[in-house]
């Protein structure tokens, strides 16, 4: 794999941890949402991750050499959540059904979290990759002086 690919790939996985971390946090900053422009509760947001493969000539090369594809990952869809919102007690709520009944989002702080968490890990998982990728082709350069 040259210098190059290696970028485009952790570069391609930066990309798709910050766009969970927009989507856990839109999620996080929403869980009291009971009313929005669709009507109804917040919807809990999730993102969708495809596999693409890369397309440049390096990797097509490879690909006849070894049989194997080099992938890069690409958010293909942000889906929502079309579960039934959960229903707290609160007759004072200016969203209250006749019943005293909210309907609130279905957002689970503690997975949340730990989605954030993971992708925080997965982030620096992507830029130690490209470190080490950069680390190694100085020490190329130097070998070439």
């Amino acid at each position: 794999m040259d210098f190059l690919t290696a970028m485009q790939i952790s570069s391609s996985g930066l990309s798709v941890q910050r766009q969970r971390m927009e989507v856990i946090s839109s999620n996080l900053a929403n869980m009291e949402t009971t009313r929005t422009p669709e009507g109804g509760p917040y919807r809990k947001k999730s993102i969708v991750v495809s596999a693409l493969p890369l397309e440049n000539e390096f990797a097509s090369v490879l690909k006849n050499e070894l049989g194997d594809t080099l992938n890069q990952v690409l958010v293909t869809q942000v889906i929502r959540d079309q579960s039934e919102p959960r229903t707290i007690f609160n007759p004072n709520h200016p969203d209250a059904n006749e019943e005293g009944y909210v309907a609130m989002p279905n957002i689970n702080v503690i997975g949340e979290i730990v989605d954030m968490i993971t992708t925080t890990r997965s982030f620096e998982a992507n830029v130690t990759a490209i470190n080490a990728a950069k680390s190694m082709a100085l020490r190329a350069i130097e070998l070439g002086r």
